[in-house]
């Protein structure tokens, strides 16, 4: 199943609307990287694990 996360969820002075979408692993790392380069975030395991903790499952609409 494809994971989500989106800027939206947390507190931003950005006020970012980023929504990152794939698997697992793939939205661990571009996460990882939009919080460094955008938010000023640093790189760590804790950083990554947060990441991972805040995955949702995307949701699929079904068309008819």
């Amino acid at each position: 199943m494809r994971k989500v996360i989106d800027c939206r969820d947390f507190p931003s002075e950005t006020d970012c609307t980023l929504a990152i979408t794939g698997q697992e692993d793939e939205v661990v790392k571009a996460a990882a990287e939009h919080a460094v380069s955008v938010h000023g975030h640093t790189d760590s395991k804790e950083l990554r694990d947060q990441i991972r903790a805040s995955l949702k499952d995307e949701l699929v609409l079904q068309h008819t």
